[in-house]
């Protein structure tokens, strides 16, 4: 099986293209509002800690992790953590923990991409709009122009290119769909991005003689150590998760299309400093500086907000707005991309994988997968009149909260506790680096899942008295019409979940029946 599987037709085309899994919305979209929302400078500290103690560590495990699966065939979560944990437990329990991870990888790759997917079509949607000068006309109120556009069922059309131009990628296959759109919208992408940041540093003050990009830079890297706080490190944990794709199943997939002795040691260095680039440099650079230049210290700091209502505000008001907001949503249309085809990819290579559906019709399938999911986010907007987006809050705060920072969990302890040495020898196979044995050990084994429970504790206590674990949950206590919609998002994660954790337990066993059975491995 392992023999037939499609590999990677470049170097190069390996890392732009792991590079644009990681490189997505989270960089220049969810970054800015994140690290503004958390105390600016203050909340770097914790960010780059997050980076060395969690983002290196865990990214050299999901690479070999997915390489080593490649070679058994392999390309989707379950299986490749089944043959992990057997290597340190009876496969009776292996099979366990593989089917979890299989499951949050699954329950990941679909409900991430059913509001990610919105998102990328409205970033499409913006750019034409930007182009046309829509919501720049006078009189035009930018928060109310994306309320209105995201209840407008005409927008969606957007989506649903996005959509088509996801499955026509994957259904030309690694090579001449992922690997060749990644050569091109990578570096356009980066092109946005410098230009935007060129932009950003030469507006000066337009509004306010106190608000100025250059001002923007050093509210972002002149740490105010008054602000430092566990609200902010647990918020730089999981940027970290989201940015580099960690505990999505994605890297896996990925990797799994590698060469036996592929060097992933340096590929997953090279990711990280591309992704490090996009978000720290050009996403601090050019997306802070403007948004503090026009909008101040306190109008940088609005989730959605700040890429869709506060920036066309921006850019209605300054010179050659019409380019630079056209420029700054394709650079998300494009981000957005390059990450969703990862998560797209993941699916149909577990229908490849399971129930032996040809690429193509996988892809179609997936495609009408999505149009499914993603239909509440459409509907709640549509028939509440309002763009509160309740569901997708819900839905978001499961995933980047919990289920990417459980996975990495999960994969960090049984690779340093039950394959230890051998997880280290996998990693450096064919490496030009080699990750040295006491850095195994002190990360590994220590550091980096301690870090992650207590990440995970902290973030829990201080979750449950917000009051967000509540049946009717505190953000929406004042708003009786939302709350159906809130759990509804509770009720399709468990549900996805669910239904993950089938599938998942059923693949692993179906492979290795025989040796589940017998709870003896006999497989290399």
């Amino acid at each position: 099986m392992a023999d037939n599987r499609e590999n990677w037709g470049s170097k190069v085309g390996l890392i732009l293209a792991m590079a644009g899994n990681a490189v997505g919305l989270g960089n220049f979209w969810r970054f800015p509002y994140v690290a503004a929302s958390n105390g600016g400078g203050a909340f770097m500290i914790p960010y780059f800690f997050a980076l060395i103690v969690i983002g290196i560590p865990v990214m050299l495990v999901e690479w070999s992790i997915g390489r080593y699966g490649g070679k058994f065939g392999h390309g989707t979560l379950g299986p490749m953590m089944y043959l992990q944990a057997r290597q340190g437990m009876e496969p009776k329990k292996a099979i366990i923990v593989g089917a979890l991870c299989g499951t949050i990888a699954f329950s990941v790759t679909i409900l991430v991409n059913s509001y990610y997917n919105h998102i990328i079509g409205w970033s499409l949607g913006y750019a034409v709009h930007s182009v046309l000068g829509t919501y720049m006309k006078p009189g035009v109120d930018p928060a109310m122009f994306f309320a209105n556009y995201v209840q407008d069922p005409k927008m969606l059309v957007f989506w649903v290119i996005s959509l088509v131009c996801l499955a026509y990628a994957v259904m030309k296959g690694i090579q001449e769909g992922i690997e060749s759109w990644a050569k091109i919208m990578m570096p356009v992408l980066y092109v946005f991005g410098i230009v935007l940041g060129i932009r950003a540093l030469t507006l000066g003050s337009p509004v306010n003689p106190d608000w100025s990009s250059l001002k923007g830079l050093n509210f972002i890297w002149n740490p105010d150590f008054s602000e430092l706080s566990w609200k902010s490190a647990i918020a730089a944990a999981g940027q970290i998760f989201f940015t580099l794709s960690l505990g999505m199943g994605i890297i896996h997939n990925y990797a799994s299309y590698l060469k036996p002795d592929e060097d992933i040691v340096t590929a997953s260095v090279a990711t990280i400093s591309l992704n490090e680039f996009a978000e720290v440099i050009l996403g601090g650079t050019a997306v802070i500086p403007i948004a503090y230049a026009f909008l101040g210290p306190e109008g940088i700091k609005g989730s959605i907000g700040l890429a869709f209502m506060a920036l066309p505000n921006v850019f209605s008001t300054m010179t050659g707005g019409g380019i630079f907001g056209a420029v700054w949503f394709m650079l998300l249309f494009f981000a957005g991309i390059t990450s969703a085809i990862a998560m797209y990819n993941y699916l149909v290579a577990l229908l490849e994988e399971d129930a032996g559906i040809e690429r193509k019709k996988g892809a179609m399938i997936v495609f009408v997968g999505y149009l499914i999911v993603g239909a509440p986010i459409a509907l709640e907007s549509v028939l509440t009149h309002s763009a509160n987006l309740i569901y997708f809050t819900e839905v978001d705060n499961w995933i980047g909260n919990y289920l990417l920072i459980v996975l990495g969990l999960i994969e960090v302890i049984v690779i340093g506790w039950c394959v230890k040495d051998r997880a280290l020898d996998e990693m450096n196979r064919g490496g030009l680096w080699k990750v040295p044995k006491w850095f195994f050990r002190l990360f590994h084994q220590f550091l980096t899942p301690i870090t992650i429970i207590i990440f995970l504790t902290f973030f829990t206590i201080d979750y449950a008295k917000a009051g967000n674990f509540n049946i009717i949950p505190a953000y929406v206590a004042e708003m009786p019409d939302f709350i159906i919609w809130a759990n509804l998002g509770r009720i399709v994660v468990f549900g996805v979940l669910i239904v993950g954790f089938i599938q998942s337990y059923r693949s692993i066993k179906r492979k290795y029946a025989e040796e589940i059975e017998s709870n003896k491995v006999t497989a290399p």
